[in-house]
């Protein structure tokens, strides 16, 4: 835990969600106040915090730094474990006979492997990892056995009201065929709620800044795109405004990243938002999987899917930030939709749009692109679905083409070859040739420490980036206290329509396109290498929930279960996930902006001393793109040569010197200034 408002938080979540039970549920609330403390416990339990590292359950380490904490969580997880594991052996016989019958044993047993597999993260020592994984399964698996314990003591009265509700929102679950159709006020409510929760974390826990390095370069490029150039003249003294993935050659300093999402960020660069460009993109995201989940599933489902997607915490975060993967959604989206469009319809222009939005995934994050025009060239010709007309064929290949071979001149105009990209250029101007290739080899890796566990990359080393990942889903993409893979592995474990293996197959095809690639993406806003599956797994978690069922009454049991995990990941993981992990992640912080307003820097020069990320970063966003302009211009002090050489360009303005947040441990604060132009600073 990074702070007692973490604690407070969970006990609020908990206060109100045991609160809610017991007014509507009756007998049955015991069992969700269990649930919900427990899900409160074991979150507490986590080591997590706004550190580039995954989260995890240290036993002895949390029983040294909060004792009667810890003695409380793990209380409260006993009492859950003893309470239901008494509670389901009285009713054994029924849960094997259930089981058996829509599962199997065999079947069930690997859906318990795979729950298990992914329940923690892998790591050092083994016996340690082990009994993590032990214990976060128990947990989960405990809270599991809650929930159904509570929904299936529901009385017969709450039961047909939950049924009326479910189908008031959700539409009949007797229909089997797909319903296309246009948006309704459904999808208009969801996208709507989506945008304003992604940009209240955006302004409050995000602070409208960016955290993770590869944003600062995303922002500064939207800007000098907005600005109508290709590139920014190189800065006076190059070593004083370093930051990560900017280049600096031949006199031109540009971000080497791909250029879609730079151009899809500028659009907010004139009213001053870019930091609501993501949240906006995310209402859009909902619509069009709404859309595209009307074309290929029942209503129903279809409304269920994109519920549960605009809850996901993996969902909502990564809406809150600067990074590319909700434009990426949006355009892969876009993609999708056209060729179930074409299908239907003929008409050769959603083909167009398709191959447009599948071309557009290629500027952005050009292996997605090539993975999602596989996949959607495969579907088109009629694998897991009617083919699509000759004419929409070359409609989707050729949009696909056209739009993609827009970063062919942009690759020209940076690095002097069409076939060159700006991100290979300078990976390997920086840190060597070859090194962040896809494929196998000792060479493989850029040696990023406790995030790439060997040199070099190999098939193992795949499996072990695959098992990180997995387990980053299983938290994030539903926040369920049960961990969020359940249901998918529940409708991997049946047997699969034909829709149910593409939705697979796709899964599979991102699985193994990124297992060639030496990083697995980080704890960064969860799987992000990954993003594009949570479509299909949100669909496939529907299609897990609704298959178990054997009746009506029985299926409107499981939705109020779907509906209580949902609530405990809207009351509990949401907020905690945001306080515990994104204020002030990795160390960024935004007060560079309030001590210029409060200090009136104007035409100065602000020394930052510090790292150069977190500290030096966290001020480089504020910069001007001219940095001879009346403003304040923040410098990273990184040494006596480099300081020298900045009050020499810069001998006619004021000086200001702050401290970075890596060196004071809280924000950045003044160290001198304003000192007259020209003066070193004492410290």
């Amino acid at each position: 835990m990074s702070s007692n408002l973490d604690t407070w938080l969970l006990l609020a979540g908990f206060a109100g969600l045991a609160g809610f039970a017991a007014v509507l549920a009756g007998r049955a609330a015991r069992w969700f106040v269990l649930a919900a403390g427990s899900f409160a416990a074991l979150l507490w339990m986590y080591d997590a915090g706004p550190f580039v590292t995954y989260q995890h359950v240290h036993l002895l380490d949390r029983w040294n730094v909060a004792p009667a904490g810890t003695a409380v969580a793990l209380a409260v997880l006993a009492v859950e474990l003893v309470c239901v594991s008494v509670a389901l052996a009285r009713r054994v016989g029924v849960l094997a006979g259930f089981v058996r019958r829509r599962l199997g044993f065999v079947r069930a047993l690997l859906v318990v492997a795979a729950a298990l597999a992914c329940a923690a993260k892998l790591r050092q020592p083994p016996l340690a990892s082990a009994i993590e994984f032990l214990f976060v399964f128990a947990a989960h698996a405990a809270t599991l056995g809650a929930v159904l314990l509570g929904v299936f003591e529901l009385d017969e009265a709450t039961l047909a009201a939950a049924g009326r509700r479910a189908r008031a929102w959700l539409g009949s679950p007797d229909e089997l065929e797909p319903s296309p159709g246009g948006l309704d006020r459904f999808a208009a409510k969801l996208a709507l709620a989506s945008v304003l929760v992604a940009a209240l974390l955006a302004w409050f826990v995000y602070e409208r800044h960016p955290h993770v390095p590869d944003e600062v370069p995303y922002i500064l490029h939207a800007r000098y795109f907005a600005a109508g150039e290709l590139w920014l003249p190189a800065p006076p003294v190059p070593a004083a405004f370093d930051v990560d993935l900017m280049l600096i050659e031949n006199g031109r300093w540009y971000s080497p990243v791909n250029p879609g999402w730079p151009l899809a960020l500028a659009l907010g660069v004139p009213f001053g938002a870019e930091w609501l460009v993501n949240p906006l993109l995310g209402g859009l995201a909902v619509l069009l999987a709404y859309a595209f989940f009307r074309e290929v599933l029942p209503r129903f489902s279809a409304r269920l899917a994109t519920s549960l997607l605009a809850c996901s915490p993996w969902f909502v975060f990564l809406n809150m930030s600067f990074m590319t993967h909700t434009w990426t959604l949006v355009c892969a989206l876009v993609g999708a939709l056209g060729v179930a469009r074409a299908r239907r319809t003929g008409a050769s222009a959603w083909a167009w749009l398709s191959g447009a939005g599948v071309g557009m995934v290629a500027t952005i994050r050009p292996l997605e692109g090539l993975v999602l025009a596989a996949c959607l060239g495969l579907w088109a010709i009629g694998l897991g679905g009617a083919r699509v007309k000759l004419a929409s064929l070359v409609g989707l290949v050729l949009g696909t083409a056209f739009v993609a071979a827009l970063v062919l001149p942009y690759n020209a105009a940076l690095t002097g070859s069409a076939k060159l990209f700006p991100i290979n250029h300078y990976v390997d101007t920086v840190y060597g040739p070859g090194k962040n290739d896809l494929g196998f080899g000792p060479d493989k890796g850029l040696d990023w420490g406790g995030l790439d566990p060997w040199p070099g990359h190999t098939p193992f080393q795949a499996l072990v980036n695959a098992q990180f990942n997995a387990f980053a889903i299983g938290v994030e993409l539903l926040g369920c206290a049960c961990g969020s893979l359940v249901l998918v592995w529940l409708a991997l474990a049946r047997p699969l329509a034909r829709m149910d293996r593409a939705w697979f197959g796709f899964v599979a095809a991102i699985v193994a396109s990124n297992s060639l690639y030496w990083f697995a993406g980080g704890p960064d806003f969860g799987a992000r290498y990954w993003y594009l599956a949570i479509v299909p797994l949100v669909a496939l978690a529907v299609r897990g929930l609704v298959a178990l069922a054997e009746d009506d009454a029985q299926r409107t049991r499981f939705l109020v279960a779907a509906f209580a995990l949902t609530l405990g990941n809207v009351a509990l993981f949401v907020p905690w996930r945001a306080v515990d992990k994104y204020v002030g992640y990795r160390g960024m912080v935004a007060d560079v902006r309030e001590l210029a307003h409060e200090k009136q820097f104007g035409r100065s020069l602000v020394l930052i001393q510090g790292q150069r990320h977190p500290d030096y970063a966290s001020a480089a966003i504020e910069n001007p793109l001219d940095l001879e302009a009346d403003a304040p211009i923040y410098a990273w002090d990184k040494d006596a040569e480099v300081r020298a050489a900045l009050l020499a360009h810069y001998s006619d303005r004021p000086i200001w010197v702050l401290a970075g947040p890596s060196r004071t441990g809280r924000g950045f604060e003044i160290v001198e200034g304003p000192l007259p132009p020209g003066t070193p600073p004492a410290k």
